[in-house]
């Protein structure tokens, strides 16, 4: 037999009869009056500005900022730039963020399984607690907040002392704190090695369950890894123990480390809120595994927990991660309210700038961009993990 005759190569179609062609051609006029709009805009505001004599332009960013900020990590100086004081905004919003994620996703994973529960009582907490923290708005559960913390609590001379060393007040949380030596490299360099061996012992564990169906620990023993590393790091740094412990003086605590009554308003309110809607999406996700994975797991013997870790939340991933992605950015960006309590993020300190230097287009043009990133950062990660715990077809 002879061998079939490849097909032809197919002809591009240059007509305007293509289908192909027109939509190119649409797109390319649709960028067009898309950039021409902004850049007419964008001239008619700078020409406006010039005949009222409004300055425009990010020049102001060396110029000495000329305020204080009350919270940073950072130590700043009213002497030093805008551009600092726009990078502890940022990171004062970051601090926010991060934790709050991290904190909303353990209590909504808690609650959202709770939910789940076959006690009455438990389920009815954890119902009772979604349906009141996710329609109360977000801004009026922060003022509430914010008055428990700087009404409610004692004051400095009568601060709560739940541990030594530690105090409570309405001038917020003061706690001990290491002093840093450089022999901590070495209990950092302990931490680090934890963290790599509980990733190893996961990974194996893993592994030895789908060889041979049998489930190890995970969790104690990696804590276990990595709590023991650390502990011989910092056993062969010289066991470095100063401390900076926070004393009481007559007006003030001074010394070791602090958290704001603003900073802990804008966590406690953002977690709680956020954790109500990321408790839904778990609750959904594992309501979406099919039916027949429970009577499996329950042929199999697993007890309840073993069959929400090991069979129900794994196969709910794929629900949840595309939700809970959104509920992770809707936190950042809200993180931007914490203005109306007073702690200093990346808009309160945009504001501040605003007012002083009249830059009001850059200003929120620096807003955008930081949240833009954040956004964009936030969404790569949370898909490449998504991409990660697709079920994979054979």
């Amino acid at each position: 037999m002879k061998p079939a005759r490849p097909a032809p190569p197919k002809k591009r179609d240059w007509s305007w009869r293509s289908q192909a062609l027109r939509s190119v051609l649409y797109q390319v006029v649709a960028l067009a009056l898309v950039f021409s709009a902004g850049y007419y805009l964008l001239g008619n505001t700078l020409d406006n500005m010039r005949l009222r004599g409004i300055k425009s332009g990010f020049d102001f960013i060396t110029q000495p900022a000329g305020f204080g900020i009350g919270e940073s990590i950072v130590p700043f100086d009213s002497a030093e730039s805008y551009g600092k004081a726009f990078a502890v905004g940022l990171s004062n919003t970051l601090r926010v963020a991060v934790v709050g994620i991290v904190l909303a996703t353990l209590l909504g994973t808690l609650i959202g399984i709770g939910r789940l529960s076959r006690n009455v009582l438990l389920r009815s907490l954890c119902g009772a607690y979604v349906e009141f923290f996710r329609n109360v708005p977000l801004l009026l559960q922060l003022f509430i907040w914010y008055f428990i913390l700087t009404e409610t609590l004692p004051t400095i001379e009568e601060a709560l002392r739940p541990l030594p060393g530690v105090f409570f007040s309405k001038n917020g949380l003061q706690f001990a704190i290491p002093v840093w030596a450089d022999s901590h490299v070495f209990t950092l360099a302990g931490f680090g090695l934890g963290l790599l061996s509980a990733w190893w012992w996961g990974r194996q564990t893993r592994q030895h369950f789908e060889a041979t169906g049998r489930s190890r620990p995970v969790w104690l023993p990696g804590l276990l890894l990595i709590i023991g590393m650390g502990l011989l790091g910092w056993l062969a740094g010289g066991s470095p123990a100063a401390l900076d412990i926070p004393e009481k003086s007559e007006l003030n605590v001074v010394g070791g480390g602090s958290v704001t009554p603003e900073y802990m308003t804008v966590l406690v309110g953002l977690t709680i809120y956020t954790a109500a809607y990321i408790a839904e999406i778990v609750r959904g996700g594992i309501q979406a595994v099919p039916f027949g994975q429970h009577e499996a797991s329950a042929a199999l013997g697993l007890s309840r927990g073993k069959e929400v870790r090991l069979v129900l939340l794994p196969q709910a991933l794929r629900v949840i991660i595309p939700p809970v992605t959104s509920q992770f950015l809707n936190l950042t960006k809200n993180s931007s309210l914490a203005v109306a309590v007073g702690y200093p993020d990346l808009v309160s300190i945009s504001t501040t700038s605003l007012n002083q230097t009249g830059r009001a287009i850059e200003c929120i043009a620096i807003i955008m961009a930081c949240y833009l990133t954040l956004s964009l950062l936030t969404s790569w990660f949370m898909n490449a993990y998504n991409r990660r715990s697709l079920l994979k077809e054979r």
